[in-house]
């Protein structure tokens, strides 16, 4: 029996893979409320999907995902923070503030789930959502939060993780971030 790599099984999960065009375009907002059914829709696909992905591997840190991840290029994405905290759906979500303080962690992504990379972060970012009656709301997060809702960010930006890292920075093995002995990012193996 062969092992199947850990982005082959992303793949075969219905999550888009690096490479694709929908993963590097910004994601069109909606226009709320007008959109709301088209919205709901596409949040039901992304909580599908969140579901299917938590039956086959663990994240003990939380997880998300967006919309360009499984193929569909709107702005919205759902996360869902570690422990019983309910999840977070973002609509047409922008970073209004960030604080200078910042780490660096290993991430990983599920449109390359093979590899890991160091991204810095800032520690405290306040982000600006619309709900779906059309109105924004700003809310702050922290800390491993923030990471989690800023790399969700990212992708409906059209950004990867790895346009974060540091110059000169590369991804490396799951295999090599399994030793490294510094695993935080989103999953516990």
């Amino acid at each position: 029996m062969t092992d199947v790599r850990p982005s082959q099984q992303m793949r075969d999960l219905g999550v888009v893979q690096e490479g694709a065009a929908i993963l590097t375009t910004p994601a069109r907002p909606f226009n709320l409320p007008s959109e709301r059914n088209e919205a709901e829709r596409i949040v039901d696909e992304l909580f599908a999907a969140l579901n299917r992905i938590s039956q086959v591997h663990p994240f003990a840190k939380g997880m998300g995902i967006a919309a360009p991840q499984i193929g569909i290029g709107r702005a919205a994405a759902v996360v869902q923070p570690p422990g019983d905290a309910p999840a977070i759906i973002l609509l047409n979500p922008r970073i209004t503030a960030r604080v200078d303080a910042s780490d660096e962690q290993y991430e990983g992504c599920l449109s390359f789930f093979d590899v890991r990379g160091l991204v810095p972060r800032p520690l405290e970012i306040t982000v600006a959502t619309t709900t779906l009656a059309g109105e924004t709301v700003a809310t702050v997060y922290e800390h491993g939060l923030a990471r989690l809702i800023h790399h969700e960010i990212d992708h409906l930006d059209g950004l990867l993780y790895t346009a974060r890292m540091r110059s000169g920075a590369s991804p490396i093995p799951v295999e090599q971030y399994r030793q490294s002995g510094q695993a935080w990012a989103y999953d516990r193996s």
